[in-house]
């Protein structure tokens, strides 16, 4: 039916519902077959007289209309901006490693604590933008960027223009609620023709497929997203109840069900078979339309995944192999001297243009004097530049038979380049420092870049021009000063404006409201991440507990060694820090870590401690977050330094067996509770 606007008018509501119901079926088959089967069977012409003849329906009679229509891809309404969402599952990273005998590694720590046959799937590594997706009964409900890991920007209406990405599924066993995670791509045609057409507009052109793709879905016009071609290839379902077991079959259920799978994935019963996996896509990747940076290898049951269990910061079941990076031969005209928040004097080498894994490099890293004296550096040199993991470009040889006689010797400064202070370096360290800690201009902002970001207070609207401009006005010198910034010292400043001060000023009234363990970690004490702000936060329930702290107490607590504890003293014995304190207390934020995340005990200080099997009165992560607020460590695997066993039902046969061959206690649920006094 493609008649005219009166003959859809004399259609009955039903008839148009149910002509509706008909295309948007028949268009999501179409995009399937030409997006993820590369198996269309209509021309492009035919598939789109079928779009404009739904979306004219939809035009005409918009009580049909439904966001998981295949007109939506298109986008029209400009998206004002994207709020921030928790996700679901936290993405994590994974670890890296760049030879065959790390991948071994992998395996051996891998077989310590599964004594099972271990099957891997592998997967190249495309270089994209991560995404998850959540559907909802079968339709997609949110789409969010990796963000922190915690928590990223909403960009659904931006992944909805993407025809790879299915807005509604249909099939078997399919969960009422599942997130799907995968890569946000640029073919190369795609943006090779992008580029022409910027270079013919006299435009810059992008610099690689993935900054391309990055970028991209961060835009606010979701038609200009439609227009970028993006592609998105899934690599991981999540769910309360999966089809399957394992990680393969998951994924080729998802492929089924509509979403775009790799057609390289391959189940592997051993590392023989994934380091021969890894050799064959060294080359072949090449004749990918996308661009693939490594190989991703991840433990295939998901019984054995959970078993393994994570890191802080990634899964111990999964690991991911990056190819030997490009490497490129450029001159080094010089080298500058940046000051971190923490004092770190960097150098930087300043390069002659290069093209390298896609992208110009001008600038690399030289990490501290050592590697200057290393590489025996001089100016006008000829360099080798590497992408280390193919993200941070850096130095890695020079060509010293190119070397001009007359060229000067790169030496390490020794004086600070923004206040003049003389450099310090500690032993066993090795960067030098600039010990002016509280004059040090570039030091101050840094602080204060720090204390705003997301992970620590999350101050909205503050970025590091906005904190620099604020500075050289002398409205801020310190952390504290921001609490006392008023709506009539922003609205004058340059490119800021009513609204964007409104939204600074709330934005730190809301900060107010961080937790404790947040607080501590945005100080930006030296050597204290966020992991070791959680520790502290749970054993000194006040910041007058810690203020009183000396070292001994503080290495006391388990994970706290002598640097650390050093370094807290030290914050801590300052005045001008008391006093900045003293003032955030004022303007409301708190530094006591109330009940929920007061410590239980120290029942189990110094002791190493494994969960296994499944538990009847609390789930395992309650138990590991008993065991941390008790003093102790949680492990995944079973050792000489274990102390003891959680045992749950049907424990792992493997884990028994050498809790058995070490000797190593094994407790039931209640005497772990009985242990801890909650009996």
């Amino acid at each position: 039916m493609t008649g005219s606007g009166t003959e859809i008018y004399q259609m009955k509501q039903s008839e148009v519902k149910a002509r509706i119901d008909v295309l948007r079926v028949q268009i999501e088959e179409h995009n399937n077959r030409y997006y993820v089967l590369n198996q269309p069977v209509i021309s492009d012409f035919d598939y789109d007289i079928l779009l404009n003849e739904l979306d004219t329906l939809e035009k005409k009679f918009p009580e049909f209309a439904s966001d998981d229509s295949p007109t939506r891809r298109v986008g029209s309404d400009l998206t004002k901006e994207f709020k921030q969402v928790e996700h679901t599952y936290p993405m994590l990273s994974l670890g890296n490693t760049y030879n065959e005998d790390e991948i071994r590694e992998f395996d051996n720590r891998v077989r310590k604590t599964i004594s099972q046959p271990i099957d891997y799937v592998c997967e190249s590594k495309f270089d994209g933008a991560s995404i998850s997706i959540t559907y909802k009964n079968g339709v997609l409900f949110r789409a969010v960027t990796r963000g922190d890991g915690n928590k990223g920007d909403d960009v659904t209406s931006n992944v909805k223009t993407i025809k790879t990405v299915p807005l509604k599924i249909s099939g078997k066993d399919i969960p009422a609620e599942f997130v799907i995670r995968g890569e946000i791509l640029m073919p190369r045609a795609v943006f090779n023709k992008l580029n022409e057409e910027r270079l013919k507009n006299g435009l810059v052109p992008f610099a690689n497929p993935r900054n391309s793709a990055a970028g991209t879905l961060k835009l606010l016009d979701p038609r200009i997203v439609a227009s970028r071609s993006l592609d998105c290839m899934v690599y991981f379902l999540l769910a309360e109840k999966l089809p399957y077991d394992n990680h393969f079959d998951n994924l080729k259920e998802a492929a089924r069900w509509g979403f775009n799978v790799a057609e390289s994935i391959r189940l592997c019963r051993n590392i023989d078979e994934v380091i021969q996996f890894i050799s064959y896509w060294e080359t072949e990747r090449k004749n990918l339309p996308y661009d693939t940076d490594g190989v991703v290898i991840k433990v295939n049951s998901l019984s054995l995944q959970k078993e393994l269990g994570f890191t802080a910061k990634s899964p111990r079941w999964a690991i991911a192999y990056k190819y030997k990076a490009e490497e490129a031969s450029t001159r080094l005209l010089s080298v500058t001297f940046q000051i971190g928040r923490t004092g770190a004097v960097t150098p930087v080498a300043n390069l002659e243009p290069v093209l390298l894994s896609g992208s110009t490099v001008k600038r690399a890293t030289l990490h501290n004097a050592d590697q200057i004296a290393l590489l025996d550096l001089h100016t006008d040199d000829m360099v080798y530049v590497e992408k280390g993991g193919e993200i941070i470009p850096k130095i890695v040889g020079v060509d010293h038979s190119s070397r001009n006689e007359n060229s000067k010797k790169i030496v390490f400064i020794t004086n600070c380049p923004e206040c003049g202070s003389a450099l310090m370096k500690n032993d066993g360290e090795a960067n030098h420092f600039c010990p002016n800690y509280l004059h040090c201009p570039p030091q101050i902002k840094g602080r204060i870049e720090h204390f705003i970001s997301r992970k620590a207070m999350d101050i909205d609207g503050l970025g590091e021009e906005t904190v620099d401009l604020l500075f050289n006005k002398k409205l801020i010198k310190n952390i504290s000063d921001l609490y006392d910034l008023r709506m009539d010292q922003l609205i004058p400043l340059e490119r800021m404006g009513e609204k964007s001060a409104t939204n600074i000023i709330s934005s730190i009234k809301k900060s107010i409201d961080t937790p404790y363990h947040r607080v501590l970690f945005a100080l930006g004490i030296r050597h204290v991440g966020e992991t070791v702000a959680k520790t502290i936060a749970s054993r000194f329930k006040t910041i007058d507990d810690l203020i009183n702290a000396d070292v001994e107490q503080l290495t006391n607590v388990y994970e706290i060694g002598p640097k650390i504890a050093a370094s807290i003293v030290a914050y801590f014995s300052d005045e001008d820090n008391l006093e900045m304190i003293k003032r955030l207390k004022s303007a409301g934020i708190s530094f006591s870590s109330g009940s929920e995340s007061a410590p239980s005990g120290n029942s189990l200080q110094g002791k190493t401690i494994v969960i296994s099997g499944v538990f009847l009165e609390h789930s395992r992560d309650e138990y590991k977050d008993m065991i941390e607020r008790n003093g102790g460590k949680n492990s995944a695997s079973v050792s000489g330094n274990t102390s003891f066993i959680i045992a749950g039902e049907n424990m792992g046969q493997s884990k028994k067996e050498k809790a058995d061959s070490l000797g190593v206690p094994m407790i039931s649920e209640s005497e772990f509770l009985k242990i801890i006094g909650k009996e």
